[in-house]
C-alpha cells in the first residue's frame, strides 16, 4: 500500500545495466516524493543517473527493484499496454532533442498525443490552438518544424506535452539546444505552469534553470546526496541573471 501523499513518489529505487564487472547501477537506493504542484529540478555532471531517473518516473524503463507510484497508483508493476495507456493520459515528456514529427505542422504536432488517446478530432485541435495560444506561438500554428526556430520547437514540444492535462511534467535537459533568448522563454512558460498548480520534473545541467524550481535535488553516482527547498524567485529575477551572463 502506499503511503506517500504526493503526485509522484518512488521507494527504495534501483536500476542497474549490465551484470558481473560491468554491471551499473544507474540508479541507487532512491526515495523521492514530490507533491502536486511542485516544480523539482534534478541536478548532477552527466552520468550520475538523472535521465534514467526520470525515465523511472515515467515508466519509460522499469526499475530493477524498487516501486514507482503516480497518483496513488504503482505503476512499475503494470502491464505494457497499461502502462503505454498511463502514459498517454498522466505524463507529458519533454526532451532536449524535441522529437516533433517533421511531416506535421505545430498544430498537428501538439494535437497528435489527445488523438492517439481516443479523443475526437475537434477537441484535439481545439486543445492544440489553446495550448500553441498560451506558448506564444498562434501565428507559427501552420508551420513545420524546419520553419521554426530552435526555441519555438521547443514550445511547441511543451505545448504537446500539456495536451492530455498531464498529472505530471517531465522534461529531460528542456534547454541544452537553446540560445539564451530561447531558454530565457522557456524558463518563463516553466514559471508560468507552476504558478498554475502543474507537477514538473525537470532534468538540467542549467543553473537558470533549477533557480526556477521550488525544490532542487542534486544526485551523484545514482544516489541523492543534496535537497534543497529553494525560495525567492521571480521572472525579473532571471531577466537579470540572463542578462549579466550575454
Amino acid at each position: 500500500m502506499n503511503e506517500f501523499g504526493g503526485v509522484l513518489q518512488v521507494r527504495d529505487l534501483f536500476k542497474e545495466h549490465g551484470q558481473g564487472q560491468s554491471l551499473v547501477r544507474a540508479v541507487d537506493g532512491v526515495d523521492l516524493e514530490v507533491p502536486a504542484g511542485q516544480m523539482l529540478a534534478v541536478m548532477g555532471p552527466s552520468g550520475c543517473g538523472k535521465s534514467t531517473l526520470l525515465h523511472l518516473l515515467g515508466g519509460l524503463e522499469r526499475p530493477t527493484d524498487g516501486e514507482v507510484w503516480l497518483s496513488g497508483q504503482r505503476i512499475d508493476t503494470l502491464s505494457e499496454r497499461a502502462l503505454a495507456r498511463l502514459r498517454r493520459r498522466s505524463v507529458g515528456f519533454v526532451f532536449q532533442a524535441f522529437h516533433l514529427v517533421e511531416e506535421l505542422s505545430a498544430v498537428e504536432n501538439v494535437e497528435l498525443p489527445a488523438l492517439l488517446a481516443g479523443g475526437s478530432p475537434r477537441a484535439a485541435r481545439h486543445r492544440a490552438t489553446f495550448l500553441l495560444e498560451r506558448v506564444g506561438l498562434a501565428d507559427r500554428a501552420r508551420h513545420l518544424p524546419w520553419e521554426l526556430s530552435g526555441g519555438q520547437r521547443q514550445r511547441v514540444a511543451i505545448a504537446r506535452a500539456m495536451a492530455n492535462e498531464p498529472l505530471v511534467l517531465l522534461a529531460d535537459e528542456p534547454t541544452g539546444n537553446l540560445d539564451t533568448a530561447a531558454t530565457l522563454d522557456v524558463l518563463r512558460l516553466f514559471e508560468g505552469l507552476r504558478a498554475a498548480g502543474q507537477t514538473l520534473v525537470i532534468v538540467t545541467h542549467d543553473e537558470r534553470v533549477a533557480a526556477t524550481a521550488d525544490r532542487l535535488v542534486s544526485m551523484r553516482d545514482g544516489m541523492f546526496v543534496d535537497d534543497t527547498r529553494l525560495a525567492g524567485r521571480t521572472t525579473g529575477r532571471l531577466d537579470g541573471m540572463i542578462r549579466l551572463e550575454d
